[in-house]
C-alpha cells in the first residue's frame, strides 16, 4: 500500500468517526466519498461497516435516554429485513457506476435538507412510512454502510429535534450495520486483506467518534443540521469530479 492510500484511509477514519460522534449517523456517507479513491467498493465497503459499528458502539450509551422503542422499530425491523438484498447487490458494483449513484445520492440529500429548513414538518405516512424508509435504509446498509442517509432525511422531515432524530438514528444504523457486518463475515468478505486498512483506520475511527461527540454536545438545533449537510454535500461532490 503507498503512503497517500494509508493517509487516505487515515483521514477518512476520522472524518468518518468525527461525523458518527457528531450525528450519531454518517460513518458511511464520509468515509466511502474518501476510500473510494484508494479502496475497491467491496473492501471499502467492509471496512466501513466494521468502523461504522465501531463508532456507533462507542458513543451509543450516551444517547440512551432519548430512545423511544415505539419510534425505533418500524425502522429497525424492516431495515433488518433489507440487508440481505443489500448485501446480494454488493457483488455486481461496477465501480465508477456506484461512485456517480452514491455521489448523485449524498449531493440530492444534502441540498434537499438544505433547502426544506423552516418548511412545515411532514404529518403524513406514520408508520408505513418509516418501515419504508427503514427497509431502503437496511437495503443501503448492507450493500454500503450507507442505512443511516433515507431514515435520517425521514425524520429530519417529520421536524423531529435533535435529541429525538439522534435516539432512532444512532439505534438504527447500529442495528442494521452489525446485521450487514454478519453478513459480510458469513460471505467471506472479511479476509487477511483487510488488517492492514483496519489497522490503519480503527485508531481515528475511535478518536473522530470521540471528538465528534464532544462537538455534538456544544452545537445548536441549526448550527448542528447545517454543519451536517455541508460535509455531506461535499463529501458527495468529491465523489462526483473522481468518477472517469
Amino acid at each position: 500500500m503507498s503512503f497517500s492510500s494509508a493517509m487516505i484511509i487515515t483521514f477518512g477514519a476520522l472524518a468518518g468517526g468525527f461525523v458518527s460522534g457528531l450525528a450519531g449517523f454518517g460513518t458511511a456517507l464520509m468515509t466511502m466519498g474518501i476510500w473510494l479513491h484508494a479502496l475497491e467498493p467491496a473492501t471499502a465497503a467492509t471496512l466501513t461497516l466494521i468502523c461504522s459499528v465501531v463508532a456507533q458502539a462507542q458513543t451509543i450509551p450516551t444517547i440512551l435516554r432519548t430512545v423511544v422503542p415505539g419510534r425505533v422499530l418500524p425502522f429497525v425491523i424492516p431495515g433488518l429485513a433489507g440487508v440481505p438484498i443489500g448485501l446480494i447487490a454488493l457483488g455486481s458494483i461496477d465501480a465508477g457506476q456506484f461512485k456517480f449513484g452514491a455521489g448523485a445520492f449524498l449531493v440530492v440529500f444534502a441540498c434537499c435538507m438544505l433547502l426544506w429548513r423552516g418548511r412545515p414538518a411532514v404529518t403524513w405516512g406514520g408508520r408505513l412510512a418509516d418501515a419504508v424508509l427503514g427497509f431502503c435504509g437496511g437495503v443501503l446498509g448492507g450493500m454500503a454502510g450507507l442505512s443511516g442517509a433515507l431514515p435520517t432525511l425521514w425524520a429530519s422531515l417529520r421536524g423531529w429535534a435533535k435529541e429525538e432524530k439522534r435516539g432512532v438514528f444512532q439505534v438504527f444504523n447500529l442495528s442494521i450495520l452489525a446485521a450487514a457486518l454478519l453478513g459480510h463475515v458469513f460471505s467471506g468478505r472479511v479476509t487477511p486483506a483487510l488488517l492492514l486498512p483496519l489497522a490503519l483506520a480503527l485508531p481515528g475511527t475511535v478518536l473522530g467518534a470521540w471528538m465528534g461527540f464532544h462537538a455534538y454536545r456544544r452545537l445548536n438545533e441549526r448550527k448542528f443540521d447545517d454543519l451536517i449537510m455541508g460535509l455531506l454535500l461535499l463529501s458527495g461532490a468529491t465523489l462526483l469530479f473522481s468518477v472517469r
